[in-house]
Formats: structure tokens, sequence, C-alpha cells
């Protein structure tokens, strides 16, 4: 009798495992993309920056205020004639964090000094242009603000803010 009988084709144990390691090579490369590309993929939490956020109630910001509102990563400033802005905390100098000084009513940059006042607009320091900001819409008298779209800008103009 032959070994081979008939046209069967006989698959030697290296061929077997060259196909067991190239599916498994095949395997561990695909886990890698698919944990890489949830890595990159962007986390967006409703109600948190990056959608919609529920900044409060109209009425609740004094005419002349900055309010920080954490979850949004934005500060709602209301100006003295009434106009409500969402300034993002970020510097356009080099995208640091801005706090705001209450004391100085400025928003002022710890990394390279650049100050900014209530309309965001650059009074000092390096940064190039205002501070960005968010539109808001007003629902049920409750300022929505949607972080997933800032608009940059080269100056303040009344048109930018939003009235109650």
């Amino acid at each position: 009798m032959s070994s081979n009988p008939g046209n069967r084709s006989t698959v030697s144990r290296r061929q077997v495992f060259s196909a067991v390691w190239g599916i498994s090579l095949f395997a561990l490369v695909g886990q890698f993309g698919g944990a890489l590309f949830q890595f990159f993929k962007p986390r967006v939490v409703e109600g948190g920056f990056g959608s919609k956020v529920i900044a409060g109630r109209a009425k609740e910001f004094k005419n002349g205020s900055v309010s920080y509102v954490q979850e949004g990563r934005f500060y709602v400033s209301r100006l003295d004639d009434g106009g409500f802005l969402a300034i993002w905390q970020r510097c356009t100098h080099l995208g640091c964090t801005v706090p705001y000084s209450k004391d100085s009513k400025q928003f002022m940059c710890p990394c390279h000094s650049s100050v900014f006042n209530t309309k965001g607009e650059v009074i000092g320091g390096p940064a190039p242009r205002p501070m960005d900001i968010f539109p808001i819409t007003i629902v049920d008298g409750q300022l929505v603000v949607d972080t997933s779209n800032p608009i940059a800008r080269e100056k303040f103009d009344p048109s930018q803010l939003t009235r109650a």
C-alpha cells in the first residue's frame, strides 16, 4: 500500500505549524489595531466636553460675572449689558489652561503670561488672538453650550453674544 492513497495530498507538520503561526500573528496584529483605534477614538460623554453641556439657568448668571463650568471646560462670561459668551479655557498661544482671576477680573495664563479680558480679548502677552468661544443656545431658560464646535475668532464682535 502506498502512503498517499488516491489523489490526497499530505500536509506536513511544518505546514500546520506555519499556518497556526500565521493565524496567531494575524489575530495579534488585529487585536493591537483594534486597541489602538479605541485609544485614539474620542470619548464623548453626553453632557461632558465634546458634546452639548447645560451650563445652568440664564437667570443664575449675574451681569458682569464669570463662572467656570467644569464639565464643559469653559467659562460663562455674562457681560454688563446682559450678553453671554462661553469662553474655552484654552490659551490661544500654546493651549495652556487659563484660569480666571476674580480679583483682577481677567483671564491670566500662568505659563506665558497672556492676559485676556472678560470678552476673551488679548490685553497682554504673546497670545495672537482672543480666546475661542463655543456657541450658546437658550432652551427653556437654560444655557446649552455646544463644546464640539469651538469658534476661533480674530476679534470680539457683539454679534458673538447670546442674549436671554
